[in-house]
């Protein structure tokens, strides 16, 4: 686009609007609508919903992690055997037993050998430098 005359008015040659004057137009409003209070109290309200449904969704999975049974994450099973050792009945060399209430040393032995009970006992009393176990104690097997 050429410039034709450079005056008071300007003028353009090329154009559909050529020998009309640019004016001035009256500024509009940037924003039209919703008062900016009302955007902020929405945000806000939409916030604390999300903070809910995170805290709704926190919950929902912690109560799915305190039921989920605990040999799946390498917990002790009902027998007193650690869960990657549930699948036998009997105990091994090096196998690790909790103890549970009303066991002895003479039923851990019992389990530990079957056949010959008292040899398994003697193996345990000499491993624990004690006769008493306690509720609770992890007992390396012989």
């Amino acid at each position: 686009m050429a410039v034709a005359r450079v005056g008071d008015d300007l003028w353009f040659e090329d154009s559909e609007e050529a020998r009309t004057p640019l004016r001035v137009v009256a500024p509009t409003p940037l924003r039209q609508g919703v008062p900016v209070s009302r955007r902020r109290a929405a945000r806000a309200r939409m916030l604390r919903r999300r903070r809910r449904f995170m805290l709704g969704v926190a919950a929902v999975v912690t109560l799915v992690v305190l039921a989920w049974p605990g040999h799946a994450f390498g917990g002790v099973i009902g027998a007193g055997v650690l869960s990657d050792q549930g699948a036998d009945n009997t105990l091994g060399a090096g196998q690790v037993y909790v103890v549970q209430p009303g066991d002895s040393v003479r039923s851990i032995a019992q389990l530990v050998n079957a056949e010959n009970p008292a040899a398994a006992r003697r193996a345990l009393v000499a491993e624990l430098h004690s006769s008493v176990v306690v509720p609770g104690e992890h007992v390396l097997i012989p």
